[in-house]
């Protein structure tokens, strides 16, 4: 798959993000990437510091969420299973953004 037609995939699944969901977020960016250089099975990675932890949070870069094209696509069956690995990936790391870390995220199926 072209990385214009994942992109378009993961626009999407942000797309489907609940509102009161997305009216949270504050300072974060989305990439896709081909994938991680230090970990490339990984499929997506949160880097910054989670809404519930910012105390003082000012002239910062804004947090990173970062979605890898390439194992995302190498484990899907076909494009739905692809399509709905993208919206858990995303969802996945966009809860890291709002303060639930991977244990939470287990109980409640988004692992």
């Amino acid at each position: 798959m072209s990385p214009a037609e994942f992109e378009g995939y993961v626009a999407d699944a942000l797309d489907e993000l609940p509102p009161e969901l997305v009216a949270q977020f504050s300072n974060v960016v989305v990439v896709v990437e081909d994938e991680n250089a230090e970990d490339p099975d990984l499929l997506g990675l949160y880097e910054g510091v989670a809404l519930t932890e910012r105390d003082h949070y000012t002239g910062t870069l804004p947090d990173r969420i970062s979605l890898y094209r390439i194992p995302l696509c190498l484990m899907a069956e076909d494009l739905d299973h692809l399509v709905e690995e993208i919206q858990v990936t995303v969802v996945h790391e966009f809860a890291h953004h709002v303060g639930i870390d991977d244990e939470r995220l287990h109980q409640l199926g988004w692992d």
